[in-house]
């Protein structure tokens, strides 16, 4: 089974015409701050994400760097926050939760037109197809593992030791969250979508009374990941926009939604013989967080709100991928069909509610 998703999210394309910026102002900025670089600079840009446009710089002397930068355009407030992204992966460099090493951040919009930082390039494998076709089932079972341990190494860190108590405000997340989001929603709409006015009411309304606050991730999907080239160890998480201090339940049941999702842009691993593949199942993985964060069991009405709020966001998420692609100012060629997912995936967590809560 090959990885088709692989090869067509994968990799680098040239530039597009509405993604182009002043190169040869980057390459000046870069060798007055980044030690060794040296020009001419060539520059291509990654074919995944929909967000914040990603870029992959070679220097004249082969070096390889990554840029992410703000999308050009009026963009919704607080979002594409990549000023943000540097400062959280800087922090967590070195501590036990890979992620790819900060070189430096540019916010003189001047430069070539927007915020920018630029990273270390991780090379490696990144899997677009949960159900990872090409490995053995050994090769599957670890590679999930990795994940679940990484993810609960993000949570169990001590963010005020990092230096990131600021990073955001604990406690009330969920409803801190449903409000923005919901803001974020009306910014971007489109066209009124029935299962989302529903949601709009029926969540802050069944808001979980326990909180914590952990570093959260935000997007912890399998193609955020860079995983060593020969072995189930995972050099970098990517793609850090929506982290912040947060619920952790809230990141991990975003994690596991891959197991309540079907075949999609990006597919999940809904009606997938798992035991064949060597995967677990959503119990199994749920049962090694646990174990591994020292908690107990999840009350289950607890978690299904939660898996309930992050197919709400998603729809939020997609919905505004949606504003951009009228606007003419998305990141992605794949964004299209991201966007126009935005009313079936707010009808799906309506009819979990429905389903699993009872409404």
């Amino acid at each position: 089974m090959p990885d088709t998703l692989g090869q067509e999210f994968a990799g680098t394309m040239p530039v597009p015409d509405r993604q182009r910026f002043d190169e040869a102002a980057l390459a000046r900025y870069l060798s007055a701050r980044v030690a060794g670089f040296r020009g001419p600079l060539t520059v291509e840009m990654f074919r995944g994400g929909q967000s914040n446009p990603t870029f992959l710089l070679t220097s004249g002397a082969g070096a390889h760097y990554v840029l992410r930068r703000k999308p050009a355009g009026q963009l919704l407030p607080s979002a594409h926050a990549v000023d943000r992204e540097f400062r959280i992966t800087r922090a967590l460099f070195g501590h036990g939760v890979p992620v790819a090493e900060p070189i430096c951040l540019c916010e003189d919009e001047s430069v070539i037109g927007t915020m920018f930082y630029v990273m270390g390039y991780v090379r490696g494998r990144n899997f677009w197809d949960p159900r990872l076709p090409g490995l053995t089932n050994d090769e599957r079972a670890a590679i999930y593992d990795e994940m679940n341990r990484v993810l609960v190494a993000l949570h169990m860190a001590d963010f005020a030791r990092l230096g990131l108590a600021d990073y955001g405000k604990p406690g009330n997340y969920f409803a801190r969250q449903i409000a923005r989001w919901s803001k974020q929603y009306r910014a971007s709409e489109t066209g009124r979508i029935e299962a989302m006015e529903r949601l709009l009411t029926w969540l802050p309304a069944n808001i979980p009374s326990a909180d914590e606050t952990t570093l959260v991730h935000g997007d912890y999907r399998i193609d955020n990941m860079i995983f060593a080239p020969d072995q189930p160890r995972m050099l970098a998480v990517v793609d850090w926009e929506l982290s912040t201090l947060g619920h952790p339940l809230a990141d991990f049941s975003y994690h596991v939604m891959l197991w309540r999702v079907g075949a999609g842009e990006i597919p999940g691993l809904k009606g997938i013989d798992l035991a064949s593949l060597g995967i677990p199942t959503e119990a199994e993985y749920v049962a090694a967080y646990c174990r591994r964060t020292g908690r107990g069991p999840i009350e289950p009405r607890v978690w299904e709100f939660c898996m309930a709020y992050n197919l709400f966001r998603i729809a939020c998420i997609r919905q505004g991928i949606m504003k951009r692609v009228l606007e003419g100012t998305a990141a992605s060629r794949h964004a299209r069909e991201a966007g126009e997912r935005a009313r079936e995936t707010a009808e799906l967590a309506w009819q979990q509610v429905e389903e699993r809560l009872g409404g």
